[in-house]
């Protein structure tokens, strides 16, 4: 099916003569055979959005339908690698073509030559259905690679195929004879299908103190991480793509600044995985899309990612998307929205607005995995770029709506260089009741009470501000200087984290748990030495008050040691007075 271009306003073209087409099908635009996607249909006039830069482009150029919808392909060597948004392998293009990528270049995104070595699990005779794993494939070091059938499988396998083989080589033969490889195709618009939804259960532990303790994110959750320009939301998602213990991550750098994504590409290649000494690149995915990038990329890679993040979760693995920002993806749909002339909503972004980010996030779940009995979880962390900082601003507001953690980044914390710069008075999480069974067995059975107690202390802390700012902390009742010292304990020596120590820059949730335990000791002994008539200005000069603010220095092998001996002298110190 082929047509004629009649239009073109940017990265969006019409053309003529396109009949028998369908929606969200890919086509190749003009001689160079961009890729696009069609998003509008009207008798045999198509409207697409091109994923490349249209400049050159004429009128009467062919444009031709290949039949498909936009697709990622799926199997060994994705782990490792760096794409675009449409899954071109970046690192394979630079080769070609040098550090300026032709327009119409195109590279497998799985290599062809490369042999795995794929080792069968199910044998001849076995009824083989959609999502069942054929085999495995040792895809780096630590990672095994499930081999499992496209989700529309359904037959008996004939004949298995041991040995190495390239991705693309027929390695299972049904009875019917379809020929199975160990990559398939699947339409990124398109959910993967799912054996049964399942309850949330453990958090996705993140190594930083103000997330994993006061606003936990539970494996298979959605968040939201809104912010002003310079609030540190990519300091942030790139932390959480560092440390979190998910066992896959995928990072979208979504319409970011060349100099932010050049930054991760150099970066995460020489990070070592803190679990097992192993680069972290050896489980990571990036997918590069800039800022100076055609704006219809930007859509296809948010869309890549998570169709990418579905496919690990299909083999039963805990992975985690990284989307960095969807208010760059937002500002595309509304670029796009503008040049289709549709009714524009509030602030210009389409109608759909909500809807799109609904559909997106939705994605995120908790599965039992589809033809096997392997149970694995998505989960979705998007960075909102409100301007101005603005969190009433359509994008904010309708991803709220659908994500249930809120980590609200301000700027003057960021000022302050507190790290991370979330906001714990504004910020909220909606799985904390649902995880607190899970704390109790495996963090601490107080480990609620706890948090609840350090929360009360920084609300209790806001108000007494007021009241300072006014007269001054000297007019305040003892008790009340005592609760700003404590907070303030919290705030400095708790929430606050250097990303660039060593030691500090991960904390353990068992860490987490007795630094805060040591905080409310001393809370609770200094109101007790109150009560026996000693004054603030002597309990904070305790010891203890200057070992507290070195604790999140101490290594995690020392810390339980360190923490009984801390905890000892608070005990005999307030026994003495």
């Amino acid at each position: 099916m082929a047509g004629t271009i009649t239009r073109i306003s940017g990265p969006l073209i019409e053309a003529s003569g396109m009949t028998g087409v369908r929606m969200q099908e890919v086509v190749h635009v003009g001689s160079q055979r961009l890729v696009g996607e069609i998003i509008k249909i009207r008798g045999d006039t198509a409207s697409i959005q091109v994923y490349e830069d249209t400049s050159g482009i004429k009128a009467g150029e062919q444009v031709t339908a290949t039949g498909r919808p936009l697709s990622v392909e799926l199997g060994p060597g994705l782990l490792g690698s760096v794409y675009d948004g449409t899954q071109r392998p970046l690192e394979i293009l630079r080769a070609e073509t040098g550090d300026f990528i032709v327009r119409g270049v195109q590279a497998d995104a799985l290599s062809r030559k490369k042999k795995w070595d794929f080792k069968p699990i199910m044998k001849k005779g076995d009824k083989l259905t959609g999502g069942g794993i054929i085999g495995i494939v040792m895809e780096t070091p630590l990672m095994e690679h499930r081999i499992i059938a496209p989700p529309e499988t359904n037959g008996t396998i004939r004949e298995m195929r041991e040995g190495k083989h390239p991705v693309d080589e027929t390695i299972c033969v049904l009875e019917d004879k379809t020929e199975l490889s160990m990559m398939h195709a699947w339409p990124v618009k398109t959910p993967r299908p799912t054996g049964r939804r399942l309850d949330i259960e453990s958090p996705l532990l993140s190594g930083q103190r103000v997330l994993d303790t006061l606003f936990p994110l539970a494996k298979g959750g959605t968040a939201a991480i809104p912010g002003p320009f310079g609030a540190g939301k990519t300091v942030t998602q790139q932390a959480l793509a560092k440390w979190c213990d998910a066992q896959v991550i995928v990072y979208v750098g979504c319409g970011e600044r060349g100099n932010e994504m050049a930054e991760v590409l150099k970066e995460f290649p020489e990070l070592e995985d803190p679990k097992n000494g192993r680069p972290l690149m050896e489980r990571t995915i990036l997918i590069a899309n800039t800022s100076n990038m055609p704006v219809a990329a930007r859509e296809a890679s948010v869309y890549t990612g998570i169709t990418i993040a579905e496919y690990y979760r299909d083999m039963g693995y805990d992975t985690a998307l990284m989307a960095d920002s969807t208010s760059r993806w937002a500002e595309a749909m509304r670029e796009i929205s503008g040049r289709l002339e549709e009714m524009p909503g509030e602030e210009g972004y389409p109608a759909y607005l909500g809807s799109r980010l609904a559909s997106f996030y939705e994605r995120a779940g908790r599965i039992e995995c589809l033809g096997n009995r392997n149970t694995g979880s998505t989960t979705v962390i998007g960075a909102v770029s409100p301007p101005g900082g603005d969190f009433s601003e359509p994008v904010t507001q309708n991803t709220l709506r659908v994500t249930r953690v809120f980590w609200g980044l301000d700027a003057r914390l960021a000022d302050r260089r507190h790290f991370p710069s979330i906001n714990w008075l504004t910020s909220y999480s909606l799985y904390s009741d649902t995880l607190t069974p899970w704390h109790q067995k495996n963090t601490g059975p107080d480990f609620p009470a706890l948090r609840d107690e350090a929360m009360s202390l920084l609300q209790r802390e806001s108000e007494l501000m007021e009241i300072v700012q006014l007269v001054g902390p000297d007019a305040l009742p003892e008790s009340e200087r005592l609760i700003l010292e404590s907070a303030k304990m919290i705030r400095e020596d708790f929430l606050q984290q250097n990303a660039f120590h060593p030691v500090d820059t991960y904390c353990s949730l068992s860490k987490q748990y007795l630094m805060l335990s040591a905080i409310m000791a001393f809370y609770r002994e200094g109101s007790a030495a109150l009560s026996r008539g000693m004054e603030v200005r002597d309990i904070m000069k305790h010891p203890a008050v200057e070992e507290i603010a070195k604790m999140k220095y101490v290594h995690e092998t020392d810390f339980k040691k360190a923490y009984e001996k801390l905890k000892g002298k608070i005990r005999f110190e307030a026994e003495k007075t």
